[in-house]
């Protein structure tokens, strides 16, 4: 059967409405074992499930077993009483009307707008503030499937021309067009083979923008990626004719992005190579173009710091740095002179400073404290002016626009807010609602509220924990949700199938552990390379506070990760099997050992080390959890989702881990995988897949944790 053998009977355990113990058995697909095994540093590795790494578009065998699999998981699914209920909730909670942050070229006013549940956001201008919207982009009828989006887009000085990017079935490539604004009309210019790039309007010329070789045949989705440059593209000519900008042919491993100052005086080159934040930076000066072409002046040299830039003025850059301020200060660089002369304006303080913007007159710096946060006004010498007001704990975004601007927008969300935009007038500093959204539910009936733990080693760990308010003081089923990677923080914000949780009466939290940006660079380090074990001790010390605190009972502890939250979720499982019910890893880095051989992966060495060096490799082997299923014991329910269309985090590593998990003696509870198709990593997915994929794992996590469904 094409490498689906028969099967094997697994008896899982279901628990019904009332409590009680009921045996239903799952035929598992039997996975066919290879036979490749490896010595590394001296350990044997068996690898039995290397061909499920094989790309399904071209690889009938995973094909088939993709099917097969799932068969067997939606079978299970259709048992479940909670998987109608949470769908419609979920919709009920995302039909509403929703805009994200306008931006302003000229004096149209570029945004975004869903109805409710469109699958794809639409793009709409106005002209001027008070203008009648128009609608200038509609994905929705791109796909039958809804699963083509728009992604980036970006109006050129004067809104004349709307460069965008479109991403199609999920994946990391985008294809580059312009339309425009005037007519609608979509010009012939199109890019293709653009991965991890911006786009950044020279005038209204033409932009810039990166991309990659084109990969050779059959390997568009997984092979490696080397040598990405900076292009120019100039509107009306064909993409053969674009402009070689900046790259490094000698070190092919350095991505390269560019931006151009809200003046449009200078372009920033900002090279990387990896996910550090850790940045040489390139200038080009635009007003010399004619007579020096693109050529670049290095600012920053070495990939020791993180730079990112603010914007410009005159012949001055602003620029945020963590050099010699792990939680990143502002400084400002004047280029008028042969040598740049650097000054310090803020300088770092105990919050984390997150991203600064020019506006008008005015620096709007955003800090994080403890994870929440918190937005300020300085003049353009560093000296402050004064604190915004937000509504407690939540997320603030945007603050963009220019120098020279009178008002910026933001928007500002919590677990118990969807996003609103608001538009603060910079000369009154008085705020007023851009858009709001209508709910379907009252925000006041829940409680949200910042608590902290203590991990194994003793350092105290934030966590957010959001219920009803009615059920303080007891126990009930909870959701734990975490990432722990890549300098990234995880801030308040609104979901809709979150909020279906806590309808039906669950519990969520959300611990901030160490690998994120919380605090800086001292909590990214300390949950990385050699410290990764401590990201899975502070999840295991989060779940155990909310047994401990009352907040959830002993059985009712469920665990949610996606990415590297997926690992996170696949390792602490192996780790600690008693103290989850079930856990849901979602399109999670399974295969530590092998993680850098597939499109991206090589990037993650930043955070997790060189399974190719020794040192690094003993640690990755420790928590792989591809590697460290335990047979023999009892493992909580899991359900694996991921999409066959994943270019970040190649579906391999999850067909791998549920394969190993499902072959192993890991207790009568169900060890299920849900594989989407044409989904990707997430960004782009269609609203009825994002729905249909919530209502499953909800429904999943809710069954294995005693959570009942509204009656």
């Amino acid at each position: 059967m094409r490498g689906i053998l028969a099967g094997v009977l697994v008896a899982a355990v279901l628990p019904s409405a009332a409590g009680a113990q009921s045996v239903k058995p799952i035929t598992y697909p039997e996975t066919r074992k290879g036979d490749v095994v490896e010595t590394q540093f001296g350990e044997v590795i068996a690898d039995p499930y290397r061909w499920l790494e094989n790309d399904v578009r071209t690889d009938a065998k995973v094909a088939d077993w993709v099917k097969s699999q799932n068969t067997v998981t939606d079978a299970y699914l259709k048992t479940l009483p909670q998987r109608a209920w949470f769908a419609t909730r979920i919709k009920q909670l995302m039909d509403y009307e929703r805009f994200g942050l306008p931006r302003k070229a000229g004096k149209q006013y570029f945004y975004t707008r869903n109805s409710g549940l469109q699958n794809q956001s639409q793009l709409f201008v106005r002209d001027g503030l008070d203008g009648v919207p128009r609608l200038l982009i509609d994905p929705n009828g791109w796909a039958k499937d809804g699963a083509t989006a728009l992604d980036a887009w970006e109006p050129s000085e004067k809104g004349r021309y709307l460069a965008y990017s479109v991403q199609d079935g999920g994946s990391d490539w985008r294809i580059l067009r312009v339309l425009d604004v005037a007519t609608g009309k979509v010009l012939e210019d199109e890019v293709r083979w653009a991965k991890f790039t911006g786009l950044s309007w020279v005038g209204e010329e033409g932009f810039l923008y990166s991309r990659f070789p084109k990969p050779a045949e059959g390997a568009e989705f997984q092979s490696r990626n080397f040598n990405q440059a900076v292009y120019f593209h100039r509107i009306g000519t064909p993409v053969a004719a674009d402009q070689l900008v900046y790259s490094s042919p000698d070190k092919p491993e350095v991505l390269h992005s560019a931006s151009v100052t809200n003046e449009g005086r200078y372009a920033v080159i900002t090279s990387s190579v990896g996910t550090d934040a850790k940045n040489e930076v390139r200038v080009i000066d635009l007003r010399q173009r004619r007579a020096k072409g693109w050529a670049a002046r290095t600012l920053i040299d070495g990939f020791d710091n993180k730079w990112e830039v603010v914007d410009s003025i005159g012949s001055r850059l602003w620029f945020v740095t963590d050099k010699a301020a792990p939680r990143s200060k502002l400084v400002a660089v004047n280029l008028a002179g042969k040598a740049p002369r650097w000054a310090e304006l803020v300088p770092e303080r105990e919050e984390t400073l997150e991203r600064a913007t020019i506006v008008g007159d005015r620096l709007v710096l955003a800090y994080l404290k403890d994870a929440s946060t918190r937005a300020e006004i300085y003049d353009l010498t560093g000296k402050h002016a004064q604190v915004l007001t937000l509504n407690g704990i939540g997320t603030a975004s945007g603050f963009t626009g220019k120098p020279g601007d009178p008002e910026t927008f933001y928007s500002y969300t919590s677990f118990n807010q969807p996003a609103t935009i608001q538009r603060l007038d910079l000369s009154s500093m008085k705020t007023a609602t851009f858009a709001s959204p209508k709910l379907a539910f009252d925000p006041a009936i829940y409680a949200v509220e910042q608590r902290f733990y203590t991990s194994k080693d003793g350092t105290r760990v934030p966590m957010f924990i959001v219920r009803k308010k009615a059920l303080v003081g007891k126990a009930v089923p909870t959701l734990l949700y975490g990432y722990g990677g890549f300098d990234i923080s995880l801030t308040p914000g609104f979901s809709a199938s979150r909020m279906a949780w806590l309808d039906a009466g669950g519990a969520y939290a959300l611990a901030n552990l160490r690998g994120g940006g919380e605090y800086g660079k001292a909590w990214h380090d300390a949950g990385r390379l050699a410290n990764k074990q401590n990201v899975f001790d502070d999840f295991i010390a989060a779940g155990e506070f909310l047994i401990a605190e009352g907040i959830t009972p002993k059985g009712g502890l469920t665990v949610q990760g996606g990415s590297n939250g997926g690992l996170l979720v696949g390792a602490v499982v192996n780790q600690r099997p008693d103290l989850f019910a079930a856990g849901n890893a979602a399109v999670g880095v399974m295969d530590m050992l092998r993680f850098d051989r597939f499109t991206a992966g090589r990037y993650w060495t930043d955070d997790y080390g060189f399974p190719g060096k020794e040192a690094d490799f003993k640690v990755l082997r420790a928590y792989s959890p591809y590697h460290n299923i335990r047979s023999g014991v009892t493992y909580p329910a899991v359900l694996v989702t991921t999409a066959d269309t994943d270019d970040r985090v190649v579906p391999g590593h999850s067909f791998k881990y549920t394969a190993a998990l499902q072959a192993a003696a890991a207790g009568p509870k169900p060890h299920l995988i849900r594989i989407e198709t044409r989904a990707g990593h997430g960004a782009g997915k269609p609203t009825d897949k994002v729905v249909a994929e919530a209502a499953d794992s909800l429904a999943f996590l809710a069954e294995w944790s005693g959570l009942s469904i509204p009656q």
